[in-house]
């Protein structure tokens, strides 16, 4: 059966980009079926070397640079970038995620790119955006999310001796970013097909985290809530949180009486939960409350299996999930059902199940069409370029 092509089939991306954020940018257009051909330095990209490791190999730089190319060119030697200018004049996009000072020194600013390719549809993605003083500019995801805010309170109603968590994950910043860049490479390549012109796009990773605007900063810009340095102050309040289990964990959300009502037919309405008043979570959510039930509570849920009784759960209408590790996503049945994971080989780890996207598209389904590349094996890019 022979594969569709992409959306995006007959683009070419050219990714000098060199942390998770450009490269998942990357990484998201591959996937739309683009041709991106990743420039490396000699010695390859940093994230080769960014752990975890299989077999010797970064598993980091095996999933952000899935369906990529590879062009080996030192950007120091005038020859090299002479043949980054060749590749950017056949190319629709360029993707950087290095710093003011960088570009400049490389000839890779917004003007001179501009200049030299007014076609391109040049993205670069930094912490602060341009224009940041260049010390900023050297912060990482978890100092990006941190100057977001988004590391403060979420994940929220964690007991107060346990510290500060840095959020979902190691390079939330870098996946969001990702997004953005990505939507705003589209429209630009829209237009850049109507008009044949290019446009420069900066995106500010912390702008980004500031621009998921959820209900904790609505409250405190509504009046509702002041802010303050009590991470419990952050909290969606309730009884709500992680629960050890028999097999792991599960996380529970309560606020109304139907919750309420819900999960106590759930244990079979226990004396210890007949105790509490119907409206409690409404009216008699104190202090004193979420501790009696969360103690009472744990007891119960630690005998209880994660997937049988969160399924048991939200039939009857409680906001309960099982909490996944890693090793439990790849045999979620609704994730194989929609095919999220791919088989495809790696010339170092085999057989892998990648991840791929949360959406399908029936005309141009999203396939992994080869694993992330081998340094340089694609270097007579140059050649024809």
């Amino acid at each position: 059966m022979t594969t569709p092509p992409g959306a995006l089939a007959g683009i070419t991306i050219i990714e000098i980009a060199e942390r998770p954020a450009g490269e998942n940018t990357g990484k998201l257009l591959a996937d739309f079926g683009a041709e991106v051909i990743k420039v490396e330095r000699p010695g390859g990209s940093p994230t080769r070397r960014m752990g975890p490791f299989r077999n010797g190999e970064s598993t980091v730089f095996a999933y952000f640079n899935t369906n990529k190319k590879s062009v080996v060119l030192d950007l120091e030697n005038p020859r090299d970038r002479a043949a980054l200018d060749r590749l950017l004049a056949r190319a629709d996009a360029l993707i950087d995620d290095h710093d003011e000072v960088w570009g400049a020194a490389h000839g890779l600013t917004a003007d001179a790119v501009a200049a030299a390719h007014p076609h391109i549809v040049h993205c670069i993605i930094t912490p602060f955006g341009q224009g940041a003083p260049a010390e900023w500019q050297k912060a990482r995801p978890i100092n990006v999310i941190n100057a977001g805010g988004w590391a403060y309170h979420s994940p929220s109603e964690m007991p107060d001796e346990k510290p500060p968590l840095k959020g979902a994950g190691r390079f939330l910043p870098d996946y969001e970013s990702a997004i953005d860049a990505t939507t705003c490479l589209l429209a630009s390549l829209h237009r850049q097909r109507k008009t044949g012109a290019g446009q420069f796009i900066d995106i500010s990773e912390v702008e980004v985290q500031l621009n998921r605007i959820d209900c904790v900063l609505d409250r405190m810009l509504a009046g509702e809530a002041e802010p303050s340095n009590e991470r419990t102050a952050y909290d969606m309040g309730g009884p709500g949180t992680s629960f050890a289990c028999k097999d792991g964990h599960i996380y529970i959300f309560m606020t109304t009486r139907n919750h309420w009502n819900g999960l106590r037919k759930l244990m079979g309405d226990p004396a210890w939960a007949r105790a509490f008043r119907e409206d409690w979570l409404e009216f008699d959510c104190t202090r004193d409350n979420v501790a009696a039930f969360r103690r009472q509570f744990s007891d119960w849920i630690a005998q209880q299996d994660k997937m049988p009784i969160t399924e048991a759960a939200q039939k009857l209408g409680v906001a309960m999930v099982p909490v996944s590790t890693a090793a439990d996503l790849p045999r979620h049945e609704q994730l194989a059902h929609r095919g999220f994971f791919q088989q495809g080989e790696h010339p170092a780890f085999g057989t892998v199940a990648y991840p791929t996207v949360s959406y399908r598209m029936s005309a141009s389904p999203v396939r992994i069409t080869g694993p992330a590349p081998a340094l340089g094996a694609d270097d007579s890019e140059v050649e024809r370029a």
